[in-house]
């Protein structure tokens, strides 16, 4: 139908780019088809045991398709058929055709282990102050201590740049990647309105609404980029059962999302409230973010559920490694001297080795 409108529309001098950035969401009948077309979705968040952020997995000098093949092919070994995985911009700001080219030897190895990616393209979690070149080690025993926001503040604040830094990164990775069968989604930013408590004299202090601004133009980027797969940013607070009990950002988010994703560290009745709270919409819906053992939000409590419920499943953490998120959120106020009795995240140790043989017995169960 989109092609037959641009076609006409071709005819009088409309551009297709136009039209494409202002398209509205899938129609909820193609979202619900392209889901049915899925097998259930079962993955991580992924980043490579040897990299502390998303700049180090990325960058030339570190990126470690050994150890990213290697570690696909354990989460292969579980069923699993799909990963989310983060971006940044300033890896397009650094070189835009290494970066691209980064991105398909990512993908064909994903494929040759039968896995499809969702990419987030931005991220509003942890350090705002990102910068290129060698990260810093991490900080032991802390949780995510390197993790990078993108944008960083330093962009965020100044709207000015958003056309200049931000949009040729959005349009230029989607549009490169527009119709690749690899890619499962677009994630286009990841909890925009985080207050960031560890990071909080750092963070714009009306970072939720400049981050909505940039979210609504994000959006329109990305439309005109015309890709073939959905676009979507999950809600990840808040209450989601009534239109007058939402916040600004999150009716935005899910009024514009093809497919409804969300997080959920909480236990399983909590997780069961909020998929409730969702069918409204009346579209497929992605837990992108689950699982945090000492929460109540384990594999054995809320992989079954999900399944049951026809809901894609993302735990957070694939192998520990420089992330160190087999470490509570609680490390950065806590002091841990060792490996935490009950790992926060992740599922297998730097050797391959599971956490806990029962859970990877459960996820082999669940995706065979």
């Amino acid at each position: 139908m989109y092609k037959t409108v641009a076609a006409i529309l071709f005819l009088f001098g409309v551009s297709t780019t136009v039209l494409a950035a202002n398209a509205p969401a899938w129609p909820a009948k193609q979202a619900d088809e392209w889901y049915a077309r899925q097998p259930f979705l079962v993955g991580s968040n992924f980043i490579p045991s040897t990299a502390i952020n998303e700049l180090e997995m990325w960058q030339a000098d570190t990126f470690d398709l050994p150890t990213i093949d290697r570690e696909l092919g354990w989460a292969q070994n579980l069923g699993m058929n799909t990963m989310r995985v983060f971006l940044h911009n300033l890896l397009w700001q650094q070189d835009s055709a290494g970066f691209l080219r980064r991105m398909d030897q990512f993908l064909q190895v994903a494929d040759k282990h039968h896995i499809r990616i969702m990419f987030v393209l931005l991220d509003s979690v942890w350090d705002p102050d990102p910068k290129l070149g060698k990260q810093r080690d991490p900080r032991p025993h802390v949780h995510n201590s390197g993790w990078v926001q993108a944008p960083g503040a330093e962009i965020l604040k100044d709207e000015a740049r958003w056309n200049r830094d931000l949009k040729p990164y959005i349009t230029g990775v989607i549009g490169r990647f527009h119709n690749d069968k690899r890619i499962l989604m677009w994630d286009l930013m990841n909890e925009p309105d985080n207050e960031n408590g560890s990071y909080k004299v750092r963070e714009l202090r009306n970072k939720a609404e400049v981050a909505l601004r940039l979210l609504r133009e994000e959006w329109k980027w990305a439309r005109s980029a015309a890709p073939s797969q959905p676009l979507t940013s999950g809600v990840w607070r808040g209450d989601w059962a009534s239109d007058d009990k939402l916040s600004e950002m999150a009716s935005f988010q899910l009024q514009n999302s093809d497919v409804i994703t969300f997080h959920s560290y909480e236990p399983p009745d909590e997780m069961k409230r909020r998929i409730t709270s969702l069918r409204r919409y009346n579209r497929p819906i992605v837990c992108t973010e689950y699982m945090a053992r000492p929460r109540g939000s384990t594999f054995v409590a809320i992989l079954p559920l999900l399944k049951a419920e026809g809901v894609g499943a993302y735990n957070w953490g694939l192998v520990n490694g420089k992330s160190q998120t087999i470490y509570p959120w609680d490390s950065w106020e806590k002091t841990y001297t060792g490996e935490p009795p009950v790992w926060f995240h992740d599922i297998f140790r730097k050797d391959g080795s599971p956490y806990d043989p029962r859970e990877v017995a459960l996820i082999r169960r669940l995706t065979h």
